[in-house]
């Protein structure tokens, strides 16, 4: 039965012309930094800068780490749950972390259950998100590339992240 409505939707779909809408663009999976561009045009790659985010079943995990010219390091690790629709994006923080060698502030945790939520922007194959926990920055989604700008705690920035296959 199922096979045979698979078929009259695809003879309905050759016969008229109709597009079937597009796929609407993936959140889940794990990205790697690939490199991060600064305000002065410089860019940083692995081994200066690394990180892996991974999106799975309602969580994400997020770690990241750069270190400055003397090699100290500064590196974030988060964990949060979150709910994705087509018009906004909710999270609940589990564990965030901060390390920071650079600033000589050491490692500071929070461990409350915050939670935020943002719009979502789809078009296409593309989404937008502005994350809404911790100073985090605006993300863009699309194939398997994932972008992130920020203008906040962290820094000024552009990271480019490739999904892992």
């Amino acid at each position: 039965m199922r096979a045979d409505f698979a078929l009259a939707a695809l003879s309905l779909i050759l016969l008229t012309g109709a597009v079937p809408p597009p796929k609407q663009p993936k959140l889940k999976g794990t990205y790697r930094l690939v490199s991060r561009d600064l305000p002065d045009g410089s860019k940083l790659i692995p081994p200066a800068i690394d990180g892996l985010l991974t999106y799975a079943k309602g969580y994400r995990n997020f770690n990241i780490y750069w270190k400055d010219a003397q090699g100290k390091l500064f590196s974030v690790s988060y964990i949060a749950s979150y709910e994705l629709t087509p018009k906004e994006y909710r999270e609940k923080s589990i564990f965030f972390q901060v390390n920071d060698e650079i600033g000589g502030k050491g490692a500071s945790y929070d461990l409350s259950p915050a939670s935020g939520a943002s719009p979502v922007t789809i078009k296409g194959t593309r989404m937008e998100i502005q994350m809404p926990l911790h100073g985090e920055p605006a993300v863009v989604f699309e194939g398997s590339k994932m972008t992130a700008t920020g203008k906040g705690v962290f820094g000024t920035f552009v990271d480019h992240w490739e999904r892992v296959p």
